[in-house]
């Protein structure tokens, strides 16, 4: 998960709330350390820390409690007001209204520009945008071969020229076929440092292709360094947003994101992981609130539409309510999990979910079946999977030999099914606004509606 370590920690600290008889200062300034220590152990800058904690405390002790919260709900609402406006309070939208829009990517060596070209790529083409790379790395050895495949990744068309040095020769070269496009994604050379060469050349090419957005692509593994950084780019390029990679992999991330947010740089994306899938929009309410264990049902929708179609979704819908299902439709459902993504991922987005406290390794476990649970069905016959139930002892021994699997893991998975087919009976007929309110009663009765503002 991103910022694994300090979503505990902020999680702990609001069960404390959960389990405090009553709300007094004790409470509260107890409440304050504990985000301080989280937020400093996260990298995030003392001066920052202290004066989040300071508003929090101050608003928790002179705010009346409004009509329909308690004083504990209305607590935990400030903690994520304020932690939300933190981290940049709304999120930076990128307009794609010109064609083609353009995008500049800037940044040092190291910091992922080729691999988020990619990833922002295959994002918008997702979204049904036509979508060229450009390759501008003239400096870095194997520039061009790695954006050529990074392109090839994301099924895109990339312009480039190995042979040519001038990077504003190659925006020439090109231009006609850019009108073809919505959007254009320009990958420029990075530095060990931010030196006048580079801020000069950076300037040319944007002044050459006049682009609509300019983001800077940063590491979280820098932390508080990423200010001075964010701000010397703008200072220099004038970006219009920013992208912090490698979320996943450090405890620093705390430190890049909120430095972001004290300039006037906002977080455009986030990346999340090595696949081409791994980047997410940085929406501050949704991410502050999957890091206080909340979920981000926004987010997870956003990954269910990218796996599967709205129509199939419906149709699935519908013969679920219906009490209809077999293999096929579970098999259906497996393939659209694993396009969204690893379990982890998807559960810590699931509101209430991750206050079931489940171990990493019961995921990882989960995982592992469906893989195998897809190998089984994709060895059974049709009429097998349309209807399991003729499914016998000598049929399982077939499935498992031709799955290279075995019977038990064969058993495994016709016992998943019928738990699915029970819960599909129980919801047959239902009205979907009585399916909304089970969700309700699971992610804690009242949900987060009453916290999360509207």
């Amino acid at each position: 998960m991103v910022l694994d370590k300090l979503g505990s920690s902020l999680k702990n600290t609001l069960s404390k709330i959960a389990k405090a008889i009553f709300v007094d200062e004790k409470l509260i300034n107890e409440l304050v350390k504990d985000i301080q220590r989280a937020l400093l152990q996260a990298d995030v800058n003392v001066k920052l820390v202290f004066e989040l904690t300071k508003k929090i405390k101050e608003r928790a002790l002179k705010e009346e409690t409004p009509s329909g919260l308690t004083k504990k709900e209305y607590l935990v609402k400030i903690v994520y007001e304020e932690l939300v406006n933190f981290v940049g309070k709304e999120e930076g939208k990128i307009e794609i209204k010109e064609k083609p829009t353009k995008i500049m990517l800037v940044g040092l060596f190291g910091s992922g520009k080729t691999t988020q070209a990619g990833k922002l790529a295959n994002y918008y083409t997702k979204r049904g945008k036509k979508v060229a790379l450009v390759g501008l790395d003239t400096h870095r050895p194997a520039a061009m071969d790695q954006i050529e495949q990074v392109a090839k990744q994301a099924k895109v068309p990339v312009f480039i020229d190995k042979k040519q040095k001038d990077p504003l020769k190659i925006i020439k070269d090109y231009e006609k076929e850019f009108k073809k496009f919505d959007l254009i994604i320009f990958d420029t050379s990075g530095r060990d440092a931010l030196s006048d060469d580079l801020i000069k050349e950076i300037k040319e090419i944007n002044n050459e292709i006049k682009a609509q957005e300019n983001l800077l692509v940063i590491s979280a593994d820098i932390g508080q360094a990423a200010q001075n950084q964010a701000q010397a780019f703008n200072d220099s390029c004038g970006i219009t947003g920013v992208i912090v990679t490698k979320m996943d992999g450090t405890a620093k991330a705390g430190g890049a994101l909120t430095a972001c947010s004290a300039t006037d740089a906002k977080i455009k994306f986030i990346g999340t992981g090595e696949k081409l899938n791994d980047l997410e929009l940085f929406k501050p309410e949704g991410f502050i609130s999957r890091l206080l264990g909340m979920g981000d049902l926004e987010a997870l929708l956003e990954k269910a539409e990218e796996a599967i179609s709205k129509e199939e979704a419906e149709d699935l819908g519908k013969r679920f309510l219906k009490g209809e299902f077999n293999l096929i439709d579970l098999y259906e459902q497996m393939q659209a999990m694993n396009k969204m993504g690893p379990l982890n991922k998807i559960t810590e987005m699931i509101p209430g979910f991750s206050q079931l406290k489940l171990p990493k390794d019961a995921l990882k476990v989960q995982e592992g079946k469906l893989k195998k649970w897809k190998f089984i069905m994709e060895s059974m016959s049709k009429e097998e999977l349309e209807d399991p139930d003729i499914i016998t002892s000598s049929r399982i021994d077939r499935i498992a030999s031709g799955s290279g699997s075995n019977a038990k893991e064969v058993r495994e998975l016709l016992k998943q099914y019928k738990q699915s087919k029970k819960m599909a009976k129980m919801f047959k007929g239902s009205n979907p606004k009585n399916m909304e309110k089970m969700m309700k009663r699971f992610s804690g009765g009242k949900g987060m509606q009453n916290i999360r503002p509207k």
